[in-house]
């Protein structure tokens, strides 16, 4: 299992400096009014795996605006024991964001997936099945890439050629072949992209099922699909047949996509679609509170598929996760998530809604950009 044992922020967000020390696994409660800091603790434990992190933008927004020496972020981890130092900041002549691992410069962000997992939820999360398809697309793509790292890599790669053969159809009088050469690289690694998601959604819906009935009352079964026309291709043929099929669509569409820009069809405009199982209700379709226990399921149901596969659960980042939740489902929330046995930070405003995991939770008061911890610490 790895979890963060220590962190150290400098110059990140609304933080100066802060340092802390002597992290456990299991549960990390977080409390502090709005304003306070809390969620960009939670940024900096999400950018010490690949990607943009919990808000996904760029190295130059996470700069202290009072400071001119550039952010960074340190961290112990844990591996079952071993201790590894991951390290990213921005570096001041490239302002790009730059990874360490051991002290050593990493040769790219994915290096550390290696050595650390996580995934998240955020308010912001909560409007995932009724807003567009992007942001389930990128919810699950997410999830997948805490297993599969080179995931990533082929959605950059289709992406960035699609840029690149939108940019050639604009300007007009493109070499053909050099156009034929993209399309079949976003054949390539689109059909890879899809298939990659329809066989983490299989996985995913098995880890779904097996959730015991005492959770699926307060956070309901869902029924789960990755759609679009790649991925229906693809449950009717084979990948190399489908390739050849998305390389002639693009080459069909090229008039229309000049146009438009981006492409007609493709990885790119897939979907995930979410039904509340037992009702027979699209996600997009039950209460606030529904759309909530659903949400919360699938993170629930990633963690177990990662810990029968990977040996132990990602860490999980739960940015005010309890404070639209009923008590039943809040409690129900707890044990599930101590029952995991990974490490979990949790963000709440009001510290009374964790009072049922005072001695099983470690607790930090975040006051002003300054971090505490609280001498009521779970027992040793």
């Amino acid at each position: 299992m790895s979890y963060v044992a220590k962190l150290n922020l400098q110059n990140f967000r609304c933080y100066e400096q802060v340092r802390l020390d002597n992290i456990g696994a299991g549960l990390i409660v977080l409390c502090g009014s709005n304003g306070a800091g809390k969620t960009n603790i939670l940024e900096a434990i999400s950018l010490l795996t690949p990607g943009r992190g919990i808000r996904g933008v760029g190295a130059m927004d996470m700069q202290r605006y009072e400071s001119s020496q550039s952010w960074g972020i340190s961290a112990k981890i844990d591996i079952n024991g071993s201790e590894v130092t991951l390290g990213t900041g921005l570096n001041p002549e490239t302002r790009r964001r730059m990874v360490r691992i051991n002290g050593a410069d990493a040769k790219s962000q994915t290096a550390l997936s290696d050595y650390l997992a996580c995934l998240w939820l955020t308010p912001q999360m909560d409007r995932l099945f009724i807003d567009g398809a992007s942001g389930r697309r990128r919810f699950l793509d997410r999830l997948i890439f805490t297993f599969d790292a080179g995931h990533s890599g082929r959605v950059k790669r289709y992406e960035n050629a699609m840029r690149q053969r939108s940019r050639l159809l604009q300007e007009g009088q493109a070499d053909p072949s050099w156009l034929n050469s993209l399309e079949f690289q976003m054949a390539e690694t689109g059909v890879a992209i899809a298939a990659a998601r329809l066989d983490f959604v299989e996985r995913l819906q098995s880890s779904c099922d097996r959730a015991h009935k005492s959770e699926d009352k307060l956070f309901p079964k869902a029924r789960i699909d990755a759609c679009g026309t790649i991925e229906e291709l693809l449950k009717q043929s084979p990948a190399v047949e489908v390739e050849k099929l998305f390389s002639y669509q693009l080459k069909q569409s090229r008039e229309r996509d000049a146009i438009v820009g981006g492409a007609a069809t493709g990885p790119h405009k897939g979907d995930l679609d979410v039904v509340y199982a037992s009702k027979n209700i699209s996600a997009a379709q039950c209460s606030t509170g529904e759309q909530k226990a659903l949400l919360i399921g699938l993170v629930l149901a990633h963690s177990r598929l990662m810990t029968a596969e990977r040996g132990a659960p990602p860490v999980l980042l739960l940015d005010e996760v309890a404070a639209h939740l009923d008590e039943a489902r809040r409690e129900a929330l707890f044990d599930q998530l101590i029952n995991l046995g990974g490490q979990v930070w949790m963000t709440g405003t009001d510290a009374i809604l964790f009072e049922s995991v005072t001695n099983k939770a470690q607790f930090f008061n975040v006051e002003a950009a300054q971090v505490f911890a609280q001498k009521t610490s779970r027992a040793a």
